[in-house]
């Protein structure tokens, strides 16, 4: 009995070693034929493309590397003469597929499925060259477009847009300002939104054929890493209302004095609910705190006195309290019409002072402190002043200046003066008509309406004088 169960327990030991080792021959036996196989296979197929593999669904399978470039040439050839426009605005630039070099990426496509089952791994080349030959194996296409033709188009759009922020500068000293530079936002063109476009656009014209493309351009806001609001904690953060005036064929005493008076209200400071005094910033107006002889009206005349052209200021500085839509305390108009103020503007839009007795005042009812600044260009004879706080959704609307009972300037008056030379005739003063001027001004903020007024300039007729020399 032992016996016999021994005998069967050996042959069983015996028959699986027969099987295991049959096995290992047989795996050896498949391994050695799969590898004289792929050997054999990789050997027909050694310059072509293995088969069943596609690009995009595109048969490559037996084709040389130069017959695939060619075949994807031959497409992008196909698609040269599509135009892509990119626009911004009104403005338009075009370029053509071929000039952007816009297609298949053909040496990438003829290198990368060259490449499949040629690694350096056997079996990963072995799995990929029977994937291919047995299920296929899809590739998606490669794209190529030139980013220096691109760029080519696109510098247009880039030189006039492109443009660095610019922080904000705010010194602020001895309760005035002695240096401000409000903060300016860059701008620049979102090139790579352009090329994620760009790149949507590959199919579209490959497969779809479409001729014409349009790409939008759009603008990126670059923000200063110091912006206004954040130069200081006085709610300056913007600019709220700007004054202009020119001042063309003054005499040198005249600029002089604008340029002057200009410098002594730059930089200061309304607190909020504070009445502002234009006489008060402005100081003393005479020989003494440096201004110069030029023509002003005193006592009904043209004369020469002390800071002629200081109502310039005043004048466009009530042009800038207009314009923001600030209350105005007081404002008295000139005597007569002066040309400097009508180079630019209506009449009626004019604003005397005269210290201390004649005033311009407003009241800032903005919540928050206001700067001014002003701004003398020499070149081009202009004055600005600025106004800077903090927008408060006011909406302001000017009439146009109404002219009325219009008078024709007295005859022109000739006076003897013996201090001249005979036969010298100089003229002190201009002729300009009389007239009454009047426009309103409406200012509403969130739908309420917060001022309606109504400027009244009365112009009295004014006679051009003549100064006639008679010393011998």
């Amino acid at each position: 009995m032992k016996k016999s169960s021994r005998t069967k327990k050996r042959i069983f030991i015996e028959t699986s070693k027969a099987f295991f080792w049959f096995g290992i021959g047989a795996m050896l036996a498949l391994f050695l034929l799969t590898s004289f196989t792929f050997i054999l296979f990789e050997k027909i197929n050694s310059n072509v493309v293995y088969p069943g593999i596609t690009v995009g669904n595109i048969d490559l399978g037996r084709k040389t590397q130069e017959e695939i470039i060619d075949l994807f040439a031959n497409k992008n050839e196909n698609i040269a003469d599509t135009q892509f426009s990119f626009s911004l605005g009104s403005e338009v630039a075009t370029i053509s597929a071929r000039d952007l070099k816009f297609g298949y990426d053909e040496t990438l496509i003829a290198k990368q499925t060259m490449s499949l089952g040629r690694s350096d791994k056997f079996l990963s080349n072995v799995s990929i060259v029977f994937q291919a030959y047995l299920e296929g194996l899809n590739l998606q296409p490669a794209y190529h477009y030139s980013e220096d033709k691109l760029y080519e188009a696109l510098a247009p759009f880039i030189e006039k847009v492109n443009k660095d922020p610019v922080d904000a500068l705010f010194t602020f000293q001895n309760g005035k300002v002695t240096a401000f530079k409000p903060s300016i936002d860059g701008k620049k063109v979102d090139v790579e939104d352009v090329k994620k476009n760009l790149n949507y656009q590959f199919e579209k014209v490959l497969l779809d054929k479409t001729r014409a493309i349009t790409i939008p351009i759009n603008i990126l806001t670059l923000v200063p890493k110091v912006t206004t609001d954040k130069a200081n904690n006085l709610g300056i953060k913007e600019l709220i209302g700007k004054g202009s005036s020119l001042f063309y064929h003054s005499i040198p005493n005249r600029i002089f004095n604008i340029t002057l008076a200009a410098t002594r209200i730059n930089g200061v400071l309304i607190a909020p609910n504070e009445t502002f005094s234009f006489n008060k910033a402005l100081g003393d107006v005479s020989s003494f705190t440096g201004y110069q002889q030029a023509y002003i009206i005193q006592n009904g005349k043209t004369v020469l006195g002390d800071g002629g052209g200081v109502c310039q200021v005043s004048t466009t500085f009530f042009r800038a309290l207009l314009n923001a839509g600030l209350p105005i305390v007081e404002r008295s108009q000139h005597s007569y019409r002066v040309g400097y103020y009508e180079q630019d503007s209506p009449p009626g839009l004019d604003a005397t002072i005269y210290v201390p007795s004649v005033d311009l005042q407003f009241k800032n009812d903005t919540g928050n402190y206001i700067l001014v600044q002003t701004q003398v260009d020499q070149s081009s004879q202009q004055l600005l002043v600025f106004l800077y706080g903090t927008k408060d959704e006011r909406i302001i609307k000017l009439s146009t200046p109404v002219i009325t009972n219009r008078t024709p300037a007295p005859p022109d008056l000739y006076q003897d003066d013996p201090t001249l030379p005979k036969g010298v005739v100089k003229q002190v003063d201009f002729k300009a008509e009389g007239s009454n001027v009047s426009f309103t001004r409406e200012v509403t903020q969130n739908g309420k309406k917060i001022i309606s007024e109504k400027f009244i300039s009365n112009y009295s007729p004014w006679q051009s004088v003549f100064l006639r020399g008679t010393k011998e």
